[in-house]
Parts: structure tokens; C-alpha cells; sequence
């Protein structure tokens, strides 16, 4: 009956009468994180100092060198940005995940190696299998984080270790033998790895996509599982980042077609975690920026063009561990200053008001004191008047009993 239904609901616990609003607020697992929005007023304070960065260190190179930003030295620039920015997206997203792939790296050398010694069989040919193998890579790389919650990182690290001994088969530079020349479309080529970039900044800036993107993100015991869920986006985070780097590395061999030298990619791997790092990625998860990550590998690559027109030799391990250490920084800044405000979300209100016009609530039933119910006390008697006899009044007369 639908009395007995009503009665079924006034047994659920008081504590889940919580508002709509303070539900929005919750973070994904509703006994840990951080209730409220994330601030993102930091992200932007620190993307202007990248930006001025950047005009700075472009204004010294075109002071140095005109010709570096003007024809094909400027092709060449950008494609070496937007394989850098590929390499850093890559990093980027498994460190947004909160599952940083390591592997990146090799998996870049391998992609290179391999486009370089299968590139005349065509692009999509080579350049095919090459995403089809880092794929299923990736794909076997997540199952084991996900299905035995181990660290990614520690994961990854052997992922890289097996993609080493592939790259260490090769004991001298391999020739490229395609003839693609990603110069002729540099424009679109960093035109499409900026939009991609900001749209995922933008994407992930939304409150609800934010929670969903940093559910892997431990909030209790790293060790415990974050639910099948967080598994997926953190196996799909892999897979993509890995796939990501093997394009990275197909376009840095083809920037101009030359030799690739066999290294084992982990100071590229140093790079690309450093290049996040400083765009204001957290290396935590969650957290990021929207711009960050574009000029974060512009001013990198500008850096490393305007090196050699100062006479300084700086290896890549050298610019990736300052872009590391400086990263580092920047994550403190941004989960100190990023996380929600104290005290933002407002006090849970009741659902019902104890009226019928609350909506399809009814009124919570009063505790009973006693039951069964006590009888009221009856009154005490009044005194008797002596002077009172019922006899006279109530009774029947004896005359009228007599004979007369």
C-alpha cells in the first residue's frame, strides 16, 4: 500500500537530508577530498610569468638571430615545438590522471627508430604500426596499474626498461629512409597542437570533468582501489599518453629527415615531466592549467634555440631537470593556492520543512514516551457533608410506604 511505502522512507538515516548544492560540491568519493571548486586564479598568475617569459626570451633570439624566426628556420622551430608539446600532452595527461607514465621517453626513440627504418614503405604504413604496437603497449601497461594497483610510475619505469632493450639492438645511427617533411605544414601542425592543448586545459577546468579526470588521485591509502570508474580513465590516460609520444617521436625524426641515434629516451621522459611540470600541471593529478602547457614547451624550445646562438652548450638532461625542479615548485604553488577555499561550502539544509507542502515528504513521526498509554488520574472525591443526609432526598419515604 502506499502507506506502507511512506512508512519505508522514514527509516532512511537523517544524514542523507543534504541539499542539491552541497551534493554538487562533494568531490568524487564522498568520505575524503575536498568539497567545494578549485580555485584557478594561481593557473593564471603563473601562465602571465610564462607568457612574459616567453616574449623575453623570443625578443633575445630575434636580437640574436632574425633569420631563426623568419622561412624554414621557423618551420623547423615549430615542429620541434609541437613534437616537444606532443611528448609534454603525453606527460600531461598521465599526470593529470594521477597515473604518470614514465615510459614516454623510450617509447618516443622506438617510434623514431622505427619510422626511420620502415619509413619508405609509406606514412600510414610505418607510421600505423608504430601507434598500433604503443597502443598495445599502453593497453598492457594499464592493465597492470589498474588490476594489480600498483604505482604507474614504478609500472611504467619497467614498461621503459623492456622499450630500452629494443632501442639498445641498434648499436649506430639509423638513416630515415621516408621522405615526409612535416615543415610544409608546420602551421597547421602547431595550430592543431595548440587548439588540442587549450581545449583540454578548458575541458578540464569544468568542475565535473576535473573530479572525473583526478578520481584515480589517492585520497586515503595509495594502496586501496578508486573504483572501476577511476580504473578506466586512468587505463584510457595510458593508453593515449603512449600513443602520444609514439607520434612525438615519428615527428621529431621527420624534422628535418636525417639519422636517429639510439639513446635510451629517458631524458626525454625528463623533459616532457618537466615541460608539464612548468605549464602547472600538478604532479599529484588533478590540477592544471589552460595555457600552461602551450607556452611552457614555447618557451622551452625558443630556450634551446637561443643556446647555441649564445655559444652555451646545455645537454637535454640539463634543461630537463631545471624544468623539473622549477615544475616542482610550481606544483606546491598550485595545490597550496588551487585547492578549494576553507569553509566554502555552505551548512547542509533539511529537505523537509514538516509540512505536506514540503513536496512528497511527510512529516517525521514524534518519538512515543510510554506505550503503552497511561490512563488519566482520576479526580479526588469531595468530603461528605454530615449535614446531609441522602436518606432524605434520595431514598423513598417510609410514610408513603404505610397505611394511612
Amino acid at each position: 500500500m502506499g502507506y506502507e511505502d511512506t512508512g519505508r522512507e522514514r527509516s532512511v538515516d537523517a544524514s542523507s537530508a543534504v541539499s542539491a548544492a552541497v551534493l554538487e560540491n562533494v568531490f568524487d568519493d564522498p568520505t575524503h577530498g575536498e568539497p567545494g571548486r578549485d580555485r584557478v586564479g594561481v593557473h593564471v598568475f603563473w601562465e602571465l610569468l610564462l607568457l612574459a617569459g616567453l616574449a623575453a626570451l623570443g625578443w633575445l633570439l630575434w636580437r640574436a638571430d632574425p633569420g631563426a624566426l623568419r622561412g624554414a628556420d621557423l618551420r623547423t622551430l615549430l615542429v620541434d615545438a609541437v613534437g616537444l608539446g606532443l611528448l609534454a600532452l603525453a606527460a600531461g595527461l598521465s599526470l593529470r590522471t594521477a597515473v604518470p607514465n614514465l615510459a614516454v621517453g623510450p617509447v618516443a626513440v622506438a617510434a623514431a627508430l622505427h619510422y626511420a627504418e620502415q619509413g619508405d614503405r609509406g606514412l600510414a604504413a610505418s607510421v600505423g604500426s608504430a601507434v598500433l604496437v604503443a597502443a598495445l603497449g599502453g593497453l598492457v601497461l594499464a592493465l597492470a596499474v589498474v588490476a594489480l594497483q600498483v604505482p604507474a610510475w614504478a609500472a611504467s619505469l619497467a614498461g621503459a626498461a623492456g622499450v630500452v632493450v629494443y632501442i639498445e639492438r641498434r648499436s649506430a645511427p639509423v638513416l630515415v629512409q621516408g621522405d615526409y617533411n612535416p615543415g610544409r605544414s608546420a602551421g597547421y601542425l602547431f595550430a592543431g597542437f595548440a587548439a588540442v592543448a587549450v581545449l583540454g586545459g578548458l575541458f578540464g577546468a569544468i568542475r565535473a570533468i576535473r573530479r572525473l579526470v583526478g578520481r584515480y588521485r589517492p585520497v586515503a591509502d595509495p594502496a586501496r582501489r578508486r573504483g572501476a570508474l577511476a580504473a578506466v580513465v586512468a587505463a584510457l590516460a595510458l593508453v593515449g599518453s603512449t600513443v602520444l609520444a609514439a607520434l612525438a617521436g615519428v615527428l621529431l625524426a621527420a624534422n628535418p629527415p636525417g639519422v636517429v641515434v639510439p639513446t635510451s629516451g629517458l631524458d626525454w621522459t625528463v623533459l616532457a615531466i618537466g615541460v608539464s611540470l612548468l605549464g602547472g600541471t600538478s604532479a599529484y593529478g588533478r590540477r592544471g592549467g589552460v595555457f600552461g602547457t602551450v607556452l611552457a614547451v614555447g618557451l622551452v624550445t625558443v630556450f634551446e634555440a637561443y643556446a647555441p646562438e649564445r655559444d652555451w652548450s646545455v645537454s637535454r638532461w640539463a634543461v630537463g631537470g631545471v624544468a623539473l625542479g622549477v615544475g616542482l615548485l610550481v606544483t606546491r604553488l598550485v595545490e597550496t593556492f588551487g585547492r578549494p577555499r576553507p569553509g566554502s561550502v555552505e551548512k547542509p539544509e533539511p529537505v523537509a520543512d514538516g509540512t505536506i507542502s514540503s513536496g512528497w515528504s511527510v512529516p517525521r513521526p514524534q518519538p512515543a514516551d510510554n506505550w503503552p498509554p497511561t490512563l488519566p488520574t482520576p479526580p479526588a472525591p469531595e468530603p461528605a457533608d454530615p449535614w446531609r443526609d441522602p436518606r432524605w432526598e434520595d431514598g423513598p419515604r417510609r410514610w408513603d410506604a404505610g397505611d394511612r
